[in-house]
């Protein structure tokens, strides 16, 4: 019991900003024959899941290769007028499953699933991460990314099905706020 309220603890601030799912994590399809190398470049975020530790707007991720075969992250959001960015790393988790990533903004905390469960790679892009607590609840997130600040609403509805198929509640996504992102701050 004590390790469970230890464990409580611990995810409680994550489990205050998410609305938790009862059972584990469930094991979408991930995108076959992944290209990590065409994966790269600069992604917009259009519509998500809430998050606690994504408030603002114009929401966006940049993926660069390294010569180690992982990708330098950087992430960036307008909150209260002022553009805030984040450094991290992501690697593949599984050889064998090369859209099962790990992204790490932090090099004390270990990496946390980043898997892309479907893109075309010149337009948009399905990512689904889940965390268990206990194998007795998950929180989860999920994004629809865009090579532009936009996508067309059948596009949109078409990455809610697949996430929907693949057992994922998106009964709670969001479009993402990307109006006024080239302005000055």
């Amino acid at each position: 019991m004590k390790a469970f309220l230890v464990v409580l603890a611990l995810f409680l601030p994550i489990i205050n900003a998410q609305v938790p799912h009862w059972g584990p994590c469930p094991e979408p399809t991930t995108q076959p024959a992944f290209n990590l190398k065409k994966f790269m470049g600069r992604w917009f975020e259009i519509a998500k899941l809430p998050a606690q530790f994504e408030r603002g707007r114009c929401i966006e991720t940049n993926f660069t290769l390294k010569l180690d075969g992982t990708a330098h992250v950087v992430s960036s959001e307008i909150l209260k007028g002022e553009l805030r960015t984040i450094d991290g790393t992501a690697v593949v988790e599984d050889k064998k499953n090369p859209a099962k990533l790990g992204i790490s903004f932090s090099y004390v905390l270990p990496y946390t699933p980043y898997w892309i469960l479907s893109t075309d790679y010149e337009n948009s892009a399905l990512v689904y991460s889940c965390t268990d607590v206990l194998r007795l609840f998950h929180v989860d997130f999920a994004w629809i990314l865009g090579r532009t600040r936009s996508l067309p609403a059948a596009t949109v509805d078409h990455g809610k099905e697949v996430f929907t198929n693949n057992n994922i509640d998106v009964s709670r996504m969001i479009l993402s706020r990307q109006q006024g992102c080239d302005k000055d701050l």
